[in-house]
């Protein structure tokens, strides 16, 4: 099934990825729903190299994306049950007893370095890689990009969407914390056009 572009408004890499399966308009949209789903909304997301994902998917054995991609959808909603369990506080330190699942996955993960010149051709740095062997490896930059997430936002600014049939999370990193939707021109605007129907019933 071809989807429109995922959507990236989360604020946070690890939101996105919660926010793969959404409601646009009226009809929800599970840009996991399969293998090539799976595919292209890692491209989107710039979490798997082009070539890397080339390479993969012609490997593949039949059936295996779409493997892949029903494990994505499994960790996926497992962490939106951490999220919105954790949202809006501080994330308490017995919270990393059910964070368990994300270090069993990042212990599969197979990563090396080598020194590449560097961006501006003077000197040297010394760059990550990863070795992309088979379409498991698939899931292990969103199982980093979960673990970075954890480590380095605060669960206090993780709000839910006000839209009422909304379903979107996102970080809130505005000044003040005041932000109310997952987009101004999609539930925002709707929000405002109610109001203003509503003053005009009210009158």
């Amino acid at each position: 099934m071809q989807h429109s572009p995922a959507m990236f408004i989360g604020d946070a890499p690890a939101m996105d990825f919660l926010n793969s399966i959404a409601t646009p308009v009226d009809i929800p949209v599970d840009w996991l729903d399969d293998g090539e789903g799976l595919l292209d909304w890692l491209e989107q997301a710039g979490l798997v190299p082009a070539q890397a994902l080339h390479s993969i998917r012609i490997g593949a054995r039949p059936g295996e994306l779409d493997e892949m991609a029903d494990q994505a959808r499994q960790l996926r909603e497992w962490f939106r049950g951490f999220v919105l369990e954790h949202k809006r506080q501080t994330l308490p330190a017995d919270a990393l007893l059910a964070l368990e699942p994300l270090n069993r996955l990042l212990d599969r993960d197979d990563r090396f370095s080598r020194i590449v010149a560097g961006d501006h051709g003077d000197g040297f740095e010394l760059q990550t890689l990863r070795r992309w062997r088979s379409p498991e490896a698939l899931l292990l930059p969103v199982v980093e990009t979960l673990a970075t997430f954890v480590c380095e936002e605060s669960f206090a600014d993780v709000k839910a969407c006000e839209g009422p049939a909304c379903t979107l999370l996102f970080v809130d990193h505005t000044r003040g914390h005041k932000r109310r939707w997952c987009s101004m021109a999609l539930c925002g605007n709707r929000a405002k056009q109610a109001a203003h129907r509503q003053r005009l019933k009210a009158r």
